[in-house]
């Protein structure tokens, strides 16, 4: 698929698996951030909407002005943390690298670059709405 070019319809009809779908207070700095720090591809941001990819994973922003009529905006902190207890996991992603670049950034590093007993080197970043970035590497 073409996320470049493809219309809401086409790319919703296209969806398979789990999907994740963030809302963010700022939708333009998020993708830039994402896109910076990561690595990931943005298609078709918007002040409201983006589609991400990661490797073979695709994921979605949406401003929380998109969900003015839904009930989930109402469970949402007016401040802090949004994503509390949900580790998006980016593997392959260098932690060293991606810290260097965030930190560059202002954000938070929730936990510096380790290697861990489970075979990962990671890190925790935060992003300004709260959700936890974890890239993680094999280790050797």
């Amino acid at each position: 698929m073409d996320y470049e070019t493809t219309d809401a319809d086409s790319f919703g009809k296209h969806l398979t698996g789990l999907g994740v779908n963030l809302l963010v207070r700022d939708l333009p700095a998020r993708a830039t951030f994402l896109s910076e720090v990561f690595d990931m591809k943005v298609f078709q941001p918007t002040e409201d909407f983006a589609i991400l990819t990661y490797r073979d994973s695709v994921f979605q922003l949406h401003s929380d002005g998109t969900y003015h009529a839904h009930p989930l905006p109402s469970l949402l902190p007016e401040a802090g943390a949004r994503g509390g207890g949900i580790e998006l996991r980016l593997y392959g992603c260098d932690p060293d690298e991606a810290v260097a670049r965030a930190s560059a950034r202002g954000a938070v590093i929730l936990q510096a670059p380790m290697d861990k007993p489970h075979g990962l080197r990671e890190a925790f970043i935060l992003d300004a709405d709260g959700y936890a970035w974890v890239p993680s590497n094999a280790l050797a």
